[in-house]
């Protein structure tokens, strides 16, 4: 009996570093190559104003990327990075902005404190002061909060998510001008006691239940877009078929889309203007996009 939990235990291990290989391989890679695709970005079609202080504290910082031939009304974009919330910065992520701006959005990407000296919920409460601000400075900076998207990539994407659906809810001063989330290979419903890869982001005293968004949605109009990368090796698929599934319960607009040929890192690399013709990514976002914000 003894010898069998020894094998299951082993067998869990094993499962476990694999996934933490993974991951930093991806992340490896992904650092190589947002250095790259920044450096061959685009810098026409678009201004940015760099490192906008949000807040009072180090990475309370924020890229703001603004459309030279803006849509209607100015919709703005708020990206949040992914990195299993202890890596990732905005420099990494300028051909989100490009990407999006020259498409007629503003777009905002924003930094947060990252793990394991800031654990949950410090880099929400971020997102929420980020927000705030880019609301009551929406003048100064030339941009408006009529019409706001949420998106956010891996961890970022559950912390767009966790701005609505949160033990305590924020007081957000855009929440009613949120007119779609878009999450990208996000984790929403997932057990962190222990993970090899994420439990310094989390305190482990605390159980995943009083933390997860899944458990904490409410009924809204906002429009929910699941993205899903087709080879993704690291966040579950059932992370976002459990978030899909409680949303339409609470009778909110949900949408799965599965983007093929990407795995967990390269679904948010494939937006970049210079690849995005050879993946789907993009090109949903901006359907998705168009319905979200019609009138």
């Amino acid at each position: 009996m003894l010898n069998k939990v020894a094998e299951v235990v082993k067998k869990q291990i094993n499962q476990n570093v694999e996934r933490v290989k993974i991951l930093y391989k991806d992340f490896r890679l992904y650092d190589f190559g947002s250095y790259a695709l920044n450096r061959l970005t685009p810098r026409k079609g678009y201004t940015v104003h760099e490192n906008i202080a949000y807040g009072l504290k180090a990475r309370h910082r924020l890229d703001i990327f603004s459309a030279q031939s803006p849509r209607e009304q100015r919709p703005l974009i708020v990206f949040v990075h992914g990195g299993a919330w202890l890596h990732g910065d905005k420099k990494d992520y300028r051909f989100v902005g490009e990407a999006f701006a020259k498409e007629g959005f503003d777009v905002a990407v924003i930094n947060y404190h990252l793990a394991p000296a800031h654990v949950f919920p410090s880099y929400i409460d971020d997102l929420s002061l980020a927000l705030n601000y880019l609301t009551q400075h929406q003048s100064r900076l030339k941009i408006q909060t009529e019409k706001v998207v949420l998106m956010g990539h891996s961890a970022g994407a559950f912390n767009v998510m966790s701005a609505l659906y949160h033990p305590k809810p924020y007081s957000l001063q855009c929440r009613t001008k949120i007119r779609a989330i878009i999450g990208l290979s996000g984790p929403y419903h997932f057990d962190y006691k222990d993970d090899p890869i994420c439990a310094d982001a989390f305190d482990q005293s605390v159980p995943y239940q009083q933390v997860m968004p899944y458990y904490f949605v409410e009924s809204n109009t906002v429009r929910h877009y699941l993205f899903l990368a087709s080879n993704d090796q690291v966040v579950g698929h059932s992370n976002s078929e459990d978030f899909h599934r409680v949303l339409q319960e609470k009778g909110n607009h949900s949408q799965m889309i599965t983007i093929p040929g990407t795995g967990h890192v390269s679904i948010m690399g494939s937006v970049s203007s210079l690849f995005s013709r050879y993946f789907q990514t993009k090109r949903q976002i901006l359907t998705v996009l168009e319905e979200a914000l019609k009138p």
